[in-house]
């Protein structure tokens, strides 16, 4: 269940801002979750204090439990709720600050969201399939030999 002032926060947020749906923020919580677990992970040394997590961080955090949680249909999900490119995540996240959801440094800035990779990028290219060999096959190839 979520929590009832999260919910609550969302709700006036989305009221001023209603670029985007409220699963984007939602979808943002459980991503920084995310993020901050595997970041402990990778950094056991850190595993008992708070860590912050910046911008780009984030964004990658975002990008892998998008494709985790979503697949193939990750930027399809992602767009539907408003959300198209690495600066709407930071837009969000902003927003979310300015409520005091989510807290920031004097060095977190707007401009950490800008642009980290594009969404075909990060959400398409990993699905589409590969071709092994060199170029492209000529008509006699992609027919067979005669």
């Amino acid at each position: 269940m979520q929590d009832p002032d999260f919910t609550e926060i969302v709700g006036l947020i989305c009221k001023e801002d209603p670029r985007f749906d409220r699963k984007a923020y939602d979808f943002i919580r459980l991503g920084l979750d995310h993020a901050v677990k595997e970041l402990k992970k990778k950094d056991a040394t850190r595993l008992t204090r708070s860590r912050h997590v910046s911008g780009p961080e984030l964004l990658e955090g975002l990008r892998v439990y998008a494709l985790e949680q979503y697949g193939p249909l990750s930027k399809t999900v992602l767009n539907s709720w408003g959300v198209k490119r690495c600066s709407d995540f930071g837009e969000i996240v902003f927003n979310l600050i300015e409520y005091n959801v989510f807290s920031k440094t004097d060095n977190d800035r707007r401009e950490d969201f800008t642009d980290l990779y594009s969404f075909d990028d990060a959400f398409v290219k990993p699905f589409l399939p590969t071709r092994t060999g060199r170029g492209p096959a000529t008509s006699t190839e992609a027919l067979g030999s005669v």
